[in-house]
């Protein structure tokens, strides 16, 4: 992985190591509460849904900055009034950075945004620790095959028992064939190179096949979403050509002057 990577991973462990929150047990009160919730915001129902409609199912993110740039400054109330306009716009999702030390995330940021919205909303973080699990409700959670390794079924499980979707991302054939021997339903392909940081559309229409193939053979079905790197129509034509279902777009929309025209025009793939 590249330097940055393993730097944000580092501060990661550091961030858990500090983390004072209580392991949540299935049968807790809460865990009931927030699968019930999840069931309200069911994303792939709302990527089909999107799609029968003739709109681009676009998962728009709530992201202040990557580890080069900072777009904006994003406190709780602004990601409350952001995501309403990307709800506004179409989107079929949010997604929320909660990641505080490269992205300048918070988990505030992730509650007020959920509480602001009906759709549902991906946590997008590090995730590398159980106990990351119980900060906060979300319906999705980014689980990185590339940072897990051998953990990510077990990560899968447990995000299913705490009322989440995972959604796993992987970014090459070794990490794709690992996700696909979970039972999770939602595939994110990174674009970004998490060895080099370069990002190339060519891993999505590589990798999106391979999926379809699997589900083909084996009468199974999963969610693709493509991330990082769609800026236009024609981004969003190649990667949904490929077969991706969905695609996550963060810097595009978040770094318009108009998120709501923006995130709309990202739908109907008119950019």
């Amino acid at each position: 992985m590249h330097r940055v990577i393993e730097d944000i991973l580092e501060a990661t462990k550091k961030r858990v190591t500090a983390l004072d929150v209580p392991t949540s047990n299935v049968s807790n009160d809460s865990i009931t509460s927030q699968n019930a919730e999840s069931k309200k915001r069911d994303f792939i129902s709302a990527v089909e849904l999107a799609k029968q409609e003739g709109k681009i199912p676009i998962i728009a993110e709530v992201k202040p900055a990557s580890p080069s740039a900072t777009f904006r400054e994003i406190l709780p109330d602004d990601a409350s009034e952001i995501a309403k306009e990307m709800e506004r716009g179409g989107a079929v999702a949010i997604s929320v950075l909660t990641e505080p030390d490269f992205f300048n995330g918070s988990i505030g940021n992730l509650k007020s945004a959920r509480k602001s919205v009906s759709i549902p909303v991906l946590r997008k973080d590090f995730i590398i620790d159980e106990k990351q699990m119980d900060e906060a409700k979300s319906d999705l959670i980014l689980l990185i095959a590339g940072a897990l390794g051998d953990k990510l079924e077990l990560f899968v499980q447990l995000a299913k028992s705490k009322g989440f979707e995972p959604l796993v991302e992987v970014h090459n054939e070794d990490e794709l064939n690992r996700a696909l021997k979970t039972t999770a339903r939602v595939i994110g392909i990174n674009n970004r190179d998490l060895g080099t940081l370069e990002v190339d559309l060519q891993t999505t229409v590589r990798l999106a096949p391979i999926i379809r193939n699997f589900d083909k053979k084996n009468g199974t079905q999963h969610t693709i979403i493509s991330e990082s790197g769609v800026h236009d129509a024609d981004d969003i034509n190649r990667v949904i050509s490929a077969g991706a279902d969905a695609i996550l777009i963060g810097t595009a929309i978040i770094k318009s002057s108009d998120v709501y025209t923006k995130t709309k025009e990202m739908t109907e793939g008119s950019t």
